[in-house]
C-alpha cells in the first residue's frame, strides 16, 4: 500500500490509463510510478465505482469513476522510482490493510482478494494432497 498524498490513511496504486495501453498495463504502470514495485497481474479483483474530487466537473457533477482491481504478485521492489519523494510504501498483513486503508470499495476488494487467495491455497494443497475431501474447510492459523 502507499500513503494518500492528502495525508488520511493508506491507498493502493491507482490511476487513469493512456490511449494506448490496456487497463492491465495500466495497472503494472501505476504499481511502479506510486509503489515503485513491478509483478505479474495474477487475478482481477473486480471493477469498483468510487468518486474522485478531482474529477468532479460540469459533465460529470458526482465525479465517479470505475477502478478496475488486481492482485499483484511483486517479482522487484526498486529503490527509487517515480513517485518516492510524495509516496511512501508499506507492505502489510491482509487484516492490517484493512484497518489502515482509506476507501470502503478498498476493503471491499482486500475481501476478495482474501477469498481468491485462500481459494488458491486450498485448491494448491488439494493437488498437494489428495485425501483432502472437496468439502473440507482448512482451519485459519493465526500468528
Amino acid at each position: 500500500m502507499i500513503n494518500s498524498t492528502s495525508g488520511r490513511g493508506l491507498l493502493f496504486p491507482k490511476g487513469g490509463w493512456e490511449n494506448d495501453e490496456t487497463v492491465e498495463e495500466a495497472a503494472k504502470r501505476e504499481a511502479l510510478e506510486e509503489a515503485g514495485v513491478r509483478g505479474n497481474l495474477v487475478h482481477f479483483l473486480g471493477d469498483y465505482i468510487f468518486k474522485s474530487k478531482t474529477l468532479q466537473d460540469e459533465f460529470c457533477p458526482d465525479g465517479l469513476c470505475k477502478a478496475a482491481m488486481f492482485a499483484l504478485l511483486v517479482t522487484e521492489e526498486l529503490e527509487s522510482w517515480p513517485e518516492q519523494n510524495t509516496r511512501q510504501r508499506s507492505w502489510l498483513t491482509v487484516p492490517k490493510a484493512k484497518e489502515c486503508c482509506q476507501y470502503p470499495w478498498m476493503q471491499e476488494s482486500l475481501e476478495g482478494f482474501s477469498k481468491w487467495h485462500a481459494d488458491q491455497i486450498l485448491s494448491n494443497s488439494k493437488e498437494e494432497n489428495p485425501l483432502i475431501l472437496p468439502d473440507s474447510t482448512p482451519t485459519p492459523v493465526q500468528n
